[in-house]
């Protein structure tokens, strides 16, 4: 079996707020740790009422800091919206913090609005420069070297991993050309996981990080004692993305008995379309749906999501599905 992961999203519920959401994301982490979880990630999105790890950077050293073994990262940095310089220098911070802990997974979308990304003051064409601040964001790890004009400190040769995210073969592609672990986003966008798979795996070149292909994949998991209960936790999630479609993304909502009241048919086809690859139900119905994925993907780590409303809940599922591994 693959090793397991959580990318948590640091939701704020309704009648609740940012700082009890990053506190309970604090809690899971010490939880997950002793279920065996290998890594948290926490993704950076902006201006998203809902979503509490805008200041990623922070966010990670708070779950770090409550938490003994896990490895704690950004799944992603959205590297656009940065100079490489700063993110390695809190980076390299966080790793002389939490040495041997830290990941660094790097995203070349936004992830916001193009009126947030020029409140960001980044160009709406930093994407264009991805690999080359890749390129740079790694040279800011490396060991220094006599007569090196710039140093990020204290990152110089804490060799903080990097990873690449994508949702498509271009991430696939630069992994494999930098010789990079890769994760691809198949909890939002399920169509070009197979072919994204293959690209990097064909491509891939060996590098002083990785001899050779290293592949997550990011899966939506939401799982409670019956198939039953387990669906009606995952309105939640399918209320939040039915949001992204009316434009109006909000507060996370508790889950609801019927879905098909909340949602029109256009909607839940948009809806689905994105979830497809989504695996609710009891540990059995788990069980089945993760080892079916990774042999279908050969996945060499699954990151899950588990979106559910209530905490006491949330922590119900990721241990239910540590329980599968």
């Amino acid at each position: 079996m693959a090793s397991l992961s959580i990318l948590d999203l640091v939701r704020v519920n309704e009648g609740s707020d940012a700082r009890v959401a990053l506190d309970n994301a604090r809690a899971l982490a010490a939880r997950a740790e002793d279920w065996g979880y290998k890594r948290i990630w926490f993704a950076e999105h902006h201006n998203m009422e809902g979503i509490a790890s805008a200041a990623t950077s922070i966010v990670i050293a708070h779950i770090a800091a409550g938490s003994r073994t896990i490895r704690v990262g950004a799944g992603g940095i959205m590297l656009p919206n940065h100079s490489p310089y700063i993110i390695a220098e809190q980076f390299g911070t966080l790793a002389r913090l939490f040495p041997g802990r830290i990941d660094l997974g790097l995203g070349r979308a936004p992830g916001t609005d193009q009126l947030t990304l020029r409140a960001l003051r980044r160009a709406a064409d930093s994407a264009d420069r991805f690999p080359y601040d890749v390129m740079e964001l790694q040279s800011y790890f490396a060991p220094a070297t006599p007569g090196t004009k710039i140093l990020a400190v204290p990152a110089a040769g804490t060799g903080v991993p990097l990873w690449i995210l994508g949702s498509s073969t271009y991430g696939a592609m630069l992994a494999a050309e930098l010789g990079l672990p890769y994760a691809f986003a198949s909890h939002f966008a399920p169509d070009m996981l197979i072919p994204a798979l293959q690209t990097y795996r064909s491509r891939f070149k060996p590098s002083a990080q990785l001899d050779r292909p290293y592949a997550m994949v990011g899966v939506n998991v939401i799982a409670a004692r019956t198939d039953a209960e387990a669906r009606r936790l995952a309105t939640t999630q399918q209320m939040s993305f039915t949001g992204i479609f009316r434009g109006a993304r909000g507060l996370a909502q508790p889950p609801i008995e019927d879905i098909e009241t909340y949602w029109t048919p256009v909607e839940r086809a948009q809806v689905l379309a994105m979830l497809s690859r989504s695996i609710i139900g009891s540990r059995g119905t788990v069980a089945s749906g993760l080892a079916a994925l990774v042999a279908e993907t050969g996945a060499d780590e699954v990151m899950v999501v588990s979106d559910v409303h209530d905490f006491d809940a949330r922590l119900q599922s990721f241990e239910i599905i540590a329980q599968t591994g």
